[in-house]
């Protein structure tokens, strides 16, 4: 598991291989991603879009950018956590990810950037 913390703001990702698909006669590798997203400030935020760069490991970078996470917005309280799960399709059994989310501090009404770590995806396989 990969943890970073940003203004207060505590971001946990753990990954899991889910097996290749054939999408357009080329193979993908699928991933999927837990991310836990824990509010150890004293001031309640939302998190209202997200910015991810995805790498495979044949130099392919895929910037995702929309608003919250799967259809979300959360307010998350301080104390407590939101928790989501996704994934990606990458063109390589082994690749990363990184970004950021775009949050709102309730009580300074101030926008911020909570950073997501860099995190690796890689089939087992792939791993000697």
């Amino acid at each position: 598991m990969v943890t970073q913390i940003t203004k207060g703001i505590k971001i946990s990702v753990s990954t899991s291989f889910e097996g290749t698909y054939f999408k357009n006669y080329k193979i993908h590798y699928a991933f999927s991603y837990q991310i836990t997203i824990e509010n150890q400030s004293k001031d309640s935020v939302q998190l209202t879009s997200r910015h991810w760069e995805i790498y495979d490991a044949l130099n392919n970078i895929e910037i995702v950018d929309g608003e919250g996470v799967v259809g979300k917005k959360p307010v998350i309280k301080p104390g407590e956590k939101h928790i989501y799960n996704s994934g990606c399709l990458l063109a390589s059994p082994i690749g990363a990810m990184k970004g950021h989310y775009d949050m709102i501090n309730f009580t300074s009404t101030k926008s911020f950037q909570v950073v997501i770590p860099t995190f690796k995806l890689s089939a087992p396989f792939a791993l000697n």
